[in-house]
């Protein structure tokens, strides 16, 4: 199990959350209690970027539509940034990627 890490950038344009370890059950509270405390305005961008996710379960998916309920409700956008291969797969099998924006790495939010 890779315990999961939350780093928090901010840009002109909103914050970047760098999301790495294992996104599953037992540490999506962790992620969606972090998103819970992130002040998000209108017009911003939240950028996810997954770049260093090890796993992600259906409660790890579950995390990142509670991430774009705050981000719409707070009247900004989301994107989902370096989204791993196996993430990916999963995402277009149900559908997700076309609820998410994404893309392929999160440089274009600095």
């Amino acid at each position: 199990m890779n315990p999961l890490t939350v780093r928090q950038r901010d840009t002109a344009t909103g914050p970047v959350l760098h999301v790495a370890g294992d996104l599953d059950f037992d540490q999506a509270p962790e992620l969606r209690g972090r998103l819970d405390r992130l002040a998000l305005s209108p017009g911003q961008c939240l950028v996810l970027d997954l770049s260093g996710l090890a796993f992600c379960d259906s409660s790890g998916i579950t995390a990142l539509l509670a991430a774009r309920q705050h981000a719409m409700a707070a009247g900004a956008d989301i994107v989902l940034a370096a989204v791993p291969a196996n993430l990916l797969r999963v995402l277009t099998v149900v559908g997700l990627d076309q609820v998410f924006t994404l893309r392929p790495d999160s440089s274009a939010a600095s």
